[in-house]
This record gives structure tokens, sequence and C-alpha cells, in this order.
């Protein structure tokens, strides 16, 4: 018994054993930095087409059956080759184009499988296919650049690169990290023939720049020397001045004895001219007190008189002149107050008669308009009539001359007798004889003289008409005459 649970201990123990020893060799372990690629069965991953044959896992742990699948690894690590590629410019000139590019494998399960298919047992030769991509479009890029263009710009010399390249690399399923243009060799020496006119004029201006330099330090020497001759000047006459001192000094020491002695000349000298002054002073004090004094209180009594009186005199001058000026400037400001009030006052009536003219005016301007409508319609209503009368006259006439005539004679007779009559006027004595029937005859030839009846009747008859016409007309017309000016107005 013992021995059975023995061996079933010893069977199960192995059994796990072998089962752990399958599964470890069964068991694929993707590294972070690796894709694992799984082939031997149908798979289908997703974003790959189907029936691809092979299954990728990154980053995980997977089952892999021995000997029905096969399992390779694919390393996602950065690779970089070096481009050394020769180029012609669009200008024709060779350059040497040195740069580097870093890539990998792209981390997307389509950029891996594209990786898997080109290049799982050629890893090795990656490098040498990425370079010649990127050496065959830089070399058609460069040819269409110019030198200036690539020196100065070689940013767009790198994206021109990097986007021409760009889709070559996704089918190849790698991306660039990075791609850089270290140096662009030049054979011909062009670039160093571009950069001579630089360089010589920064040589130029460093030429210059020393020799400015050089003359500011002369300057600077110069009056560093003007400054050092000044200051051994300024201590040579300091030196100078000291021994002049110096000199004096000794001088004056070697002078000591003859000078105490003049000294004492001198003192003896001075104390007799003291005496002398003394003694000239009281003199002159003793004058001034007998003569001058005296003298002088009279002219200081006689100037004081004189200035008093002239200076009264002066004062009232002044106090005149202010009067005068004060009375004056009264009489000025009276007569201007005076003359502004009549001022105003003649503005005031002057202003007062003008609108009293021009109310009167007005005033008889408009009477006289009234007047002369109201003549004007009275003249023109009698004009009227009377015309309407003649007009009547005028057609009895038409139809019976005769009777007109008589009527007016009827109407008219005092003026044609008054008319016969006048022709007596001139007579002072008059003899009649037959008594009545000779004063019959001499109406009847006073009324037969100088024509008919009738025609005496018809001229009275017309001067009569005249004389009526007269007056009218003159009314008329002295309406319209008075008329007028008022219209104007």
């Amino acid at each position: 018994m013992p021995m059975v649970v023995g061996v079933v201990a010893g069977v199960a123990v192995a059994a796990v054993l072998v089962l752990i020893g399958l599964f470890k060799l069964m068991w694929r372990v993707a590294e972070p930095n690796e894709a694992l690629i799984i082939s031997g069965s149908k798979h289908r991953t997703e974003g790959l087409e189907e029936g691809m044959g092979f299954r990728i896992v990154t980053g995980r742990g997977t089952l892999v059956m021995p000997g029905v699948q096969a399992v390779r690894k694919l390393s996602l690590d950065l690779n970089e080759t070096e481009l050394h590629v020769d180029c012609v410019t669009h200008q024709g000139i060779p350059l040497k184009v040195r740069g580097v590019v870093i890539f990998k494998v792209g981390d997307d399960f389509v950029s891996i499988a594209n990786a898997a298919r080109r290049f799982l047992d050629q890893q090795k030769l990656m490098s040498e296919r990425v370079h010649n991509v990127f050496a065959g479009h830089l070399r058609s890029i460069v040819g269409g650049l110019t030198v200036e263009d690539m020196i100065r710009d070689r940013e767009k010399l790198t994206g021109q690169t990097r986007a021409a390249c760009g889709t070559e690399m996704e089918k190849l399923g790698l991306i660039v990290d990075s791609l850089q243009i270290h140096e662009i060799e030049d054979p011909t020496g062009y670039i160093q023939n571009l950069a001579m006119p630089h360089a010589a004029a920064v040589q130029r201006d460093a030429r210059i720049a020393q020799a400015e330099a050089n003359r500011l330090a002369t300057e600077a020497e110069q009056q560093s020397f003007a400054r050092m001759a000044e200051a051994t000047r300024d201590s040579e006459i300091l030196q100078a001045g000291y021994q002049a001192e110096r000199d004096k000094a000794a001088a004056k020491a070697r002078q000591a004895g003859p000078l105490a002695e003049a000294g004492a000349r001198q003192e003896v000298v001075v104390q007799e001219t003291r005496v002398a002054e003394l003694e000239a002073h009281r003199r002159e004090q003793q004058l001034q007190a007998d003569v001058r004094k005296p003298a002088d209180a009279a002219a200081y009594e006689t100037r004081t008189l004189a200035e008093a009186d002239r200076d009264a005199r002066i004062s009232s001058a002044q106090a005149q002149a202010q009067e005068t000026e004060l009375a004056a400037a009264a009489e000025a400001t009276r007569v201007k107050t005076a003359a502004g009030a009549e001022a105003e006052a003649t503005k005031a009536r002057g202003e007062a008669a003008a609108q009293a003219t021009r109310a009167t005016g007005a005033a008889e301007a408009a009477a006289a308009q009234a007047r002369g409508l109201a003549e004007a319609e009275a003249a023109k209503a009698k004009g009227l009539a009377e015309a309407e009368a003649i007009k009547a006259r005028a057609a009895a006439l038409a139809e019976n001359q005769e009777a007109v005539v008589a009527q007016q004679l009827a109407e008219n007779w005092p003026e044609i007798v008054k008319a016969g009559a006048s022709a007596f006027g001139n007579v002072d004595n008059m003899v009649l004889l037959n008594g009545a029937d000779g004063m019959a005859d001499m109406f009847a030839k006073a009324l037969t003289m100088g024509g008919t009846g009738l025609g005496l009747a018809r001229q009275l008859l017309a001067s009569m008409d005249r004389d009526r016409q007269a007056p009218q007309d003159a009314s008329a017309l002295n309406g319209r005459v008075q008329k007028v000016p008022m219209d104007d107005k």
C-alpha cells in the first residue's frame, strides 16, 4: 500500500513537471522592444488583410503550438544609417551631402506586418535599404535647389527629403525619427568663393576696427604722455618755488643784522616824523577852531536859509501845480460827463424824432393814399357819368339834332343871353329908340352877330362843355399825380 501511494505521488509529480515543461515550451513573451511574428495557422489581426497567415504579438505573452506554429522576433529598436550622397545642384555644381537618418519599425500592426514581410530575415540590411531610398530622393531634391538655398535653408532641404521619402518608408513599415544634414562638401570651392566677399568684408571691418583701436590707443598714449609732462612741469614748478623760499629765507638770515640796524634808524625817523605830524595837527586844529569853524558856521547858516527858501518855493509851486492838475482833471471829468450826457440825450431825441417822423410820414402817406384813392374813385365815377351823358346827348343829337339844340338852348339860355350882352360891356351910354321894339331889335342883332342863332348856341354849348371838361381833367390829373407817389411808397 505505501508503495502504491509512493508510485502515485511520483507519477503526479512527474505529470506536474511535464505540464510545467510543456507550458514553458509553449509560452512565448514579447519584450517591449520586439514583436513576435507567429505563423503556421490562420489568424486575423485588426487592421490587416484577412488570411495573412501570421499573428503579431507585442508587449505580452502568448501560447505557441510547437511543431505547428513558428515564432520569430522582429526588433523594434532604433536604427541609424549614414548618408554619403554625391549630388549635383540646379546650377550644375557637384556637392557631397553628409547626414544621418534615425529610423525604426512602426509600432502599429500594419507597419510591423509590412516590415516583417520585407526585413524579417534581413534586418541587418535594413540600414542599407533606407540609405538607398534617401540617397535617391536627396539627389532629386538637391537637383532642384541652388547652393545658396541649401546653405541658407537646410530645414527646407530636410523637410522636402522627409516628405518625399514618407510614402516609401510607410510601405516599408518604417518611420523616421530624425533626419539631419551634417555637412555639405564642395569639391569645386564654390562655397568658399561664395563666402570670400563676406570674409573680405569681415576682414575689412576687422582691419578698420583694429586701426580705430590703434588710433584710440595712440591718442590715449599721447594724452598719458601729456599728463606725465604736465605732472613733471608741476613738480619742477613746486620744487623751484620751494627753492626760492629757501633762498629767500637764507637771504633774510644773512640780512638780519643790517636790517636790524636799519630798522632801529627807521624807528627813530618814524618817531621824529610822528612828532612833527602831531605838531602840524595841533596847529591845524588851532586854525580850524579860530578861522574855519566860524566861517563854516556862517556858510552853513546862509546855505540853510537858501535851501529853506528854495524848498518853500518848490513846495508852493508843486502845490499850485497839483491844484491846477486836480482842477483840470475835475473840469475834464465834468466836461466829459456833460458831453456824454448831451450825446445820450441827443441820441435819444434823435431816435424819438426819427420814430415820430417815421410814424407821421406813415400816417400822412396812408391818409394821402386814402384821399387819392377816394378822389380817384370819385373822378372815375363822375367821368363815367359824364361820359354816359355825353354818349346819351350824342345819340339824341344824331336822332333829333334840332330838338337837342333847342333843349340845350333852353337849358343854357341865361349863359347865351349873358354872352350876347357881353358885346355891350364896353358901351358907356346907349340910346334906345322905339321903346320895347328897339330893345327887341337890339337883342336880336346881338344874338345874330357873328352867325346864326343856332351856330352861336352850338358855340356856346361847345365852350361850356370845354369849360366843364377842363376842371375834370385837372382834377383827374391831380389825382394821378398824387396817386403815383403813394403807390411808389
